[in-house]
């Protein structure tokens, strides 16, 4: 859904040699493992598997520049450098120092560690930094024969999972997270993830043919991330990652990358995108982030009440992340939000919407029971993803007027 055909085809052109087959994997909320399996696909990755926050799949070095680039709901892309089991300090230690680290890290590397432990023996996270780094450290020793590292070259963050006894050992090829598309400069008090935002709008199946409204958009994340997949604008192509400094991955590589990607764009597509909010102030960002994001001419932005809203279009959708109450202050306020929702929304019967809060009594306030509902976390906050579907249209039969103010 996320990528055209034409994005498939350009990718199938443009495939290069396998220089080597590389162990990877994309981490990412709770709950939208399948979404990113299903973008890992869509690029050109078929073998993938997901577990809890991360899905694995294989590639070679232009994997890591593709799949930076063009996911939008992982969080990072990690290379895999080793997996094992670890029950002592010395049994990570010297595992850990048998891991090919010398055929990635150069010799002025910085290589930091990071590190986390869940339901395992070795607990200490910081012991378990240390370790990794003296194994490390003694395995490039062996390679560049030195005993000191000034570490002042490119970036090599590494982590150590541990996971019920079992350490991973992975190099991070992200940096800052992928949801870091570089265009909100400016948050709001509440903001909502990029890669939440676009893993609702992939839940949803939004066509590009097709009006969508969020009428609750803040800073505008959510049209915004809509107007990239219509538009098919790969997320990552205006920002860097830690691994352009990579001598492993060529600057040839990464100029390929965004080629392609930029070939792939569709601009052309006439959209159908409405953002509102009863706060000036979060319009303005809104409409700042969205001209920085390139696609301010294919949303259209305005203040408006919820209880204000109508289309003349008769299939459409709603996608939104309406104000939680989490304050015992605003819960009322919030709970009569919701009944005003479920009038309102009622009377475009025929479209379907989607709500993300963490209300647990959002139905009964809403007035409606949802077709489906999937737990997703918004920052900490663990939330429910309500699904109502509307019909869809007559076969064979487009939206109306695609083109226009929404």
């Amino acid at each position: 859904m996320p990528y055209s055909s034409k994005h498939s085809r350009g990718l199938a052109l443009k495939r290069m040699k396998i220089l080597a087959q590389l162990n990877l994997f994309a981490t990412c909320l709770f709950g939208i493992e399948s979404i990113v399996a299903r973008e890992l696909k869509n690029i050109g990755y078929e073998d993938t598997f997901s577990e809890n926050g991360r899905v694995n799949f294989t590639g070679d070095e232009m994997a890591i520049c593709r799949s930076n680039i063009w996911l939008r709901t992982a969080e990072r892309v990690l290379l895999k450098i080793g997996e094992f089991k670890a029950m002592t300090f010395d049994e990570l230690f010297e595992k850990t120092k048998a891991l090919p680290w010398d055929e990635w890290i150069p010799e002025n590397a910085q290589f930091p560690v990071i590190g986390k432990s869940v339901s395992s023996k070795l607990a200490s996270i910081p012991d378990c930094q240390a370790i990794v780094k003296k194994a490390v450290v003694e395995k490039l020793k062996q390679k560049y024969k030195k005993d000191w590292f000034e570490e002042t070259g490119p970036v090599y963050k590494i982590e150590v999972g541990l996971l019920k006894d079992i350490a991973t050992l992975s190099i991070d090829t992200s940096g800052t997270g992928l949801h870091k598309r570089g265009y909100r400069k400016l948050v709001s008090s509440a903001p909502l993830k990029e890669t939440l935002a676009s893993a609702m709008i992939q839940i949803s199946r939004w066509k590009k043919d097709r009006v969508l409204i969020d009428p609750f958009c803040g800073s505008g994340t959510i049209p915004i991330e809509t107007a990239m997949i219509g538009l098919n604008i790969a997320p990552g192509l205006n920002r860097e990652f830690v691994s352009v400094g990579w001598p492993q991955i060529t600057e040839k590589m990464w100029k390929d990358a965004r080629a392609e990607a930029n070939d792939l764009k569709e601009l052309d597509n006439e959209l159908l995108i409405q953002g509102s909010d009863i706060n000036d102030e979060v319009m303005s960002l809104a409409r700042y982030h969205a001209k920085l994001a390139g696609v301010d001419k294919h949303i259209h932005l305005q203040r408006r009440d919820m209880r204000e809203i109508s289309s003349r279009h008769k299939y459409g959708f709603i996608i939104c992340n309406p104000p939680y109450g989490e304050r015992l202050s605003e819960k009322r306020e919030v709970e009569k939000l919701y009944q005003d929702m479920g009038k309102v929304f009622k009377t475009l019967d025929t479209w379907s919407y989607y709500v993300l809060t963490s209300h647990v009594d959002f139905e009964r306030f809403f007035g409606q029971k949802a077709n489906k509902k999937r737990k997703l976390y918004n920052g900490m906050i663990m939330c429910n993803y309500y699904q109502f579907f509307g019909p869809p249209p007559p076969r064979g039969r487009k939206s109306e007027d695609n083109a226009g103010n929404v």
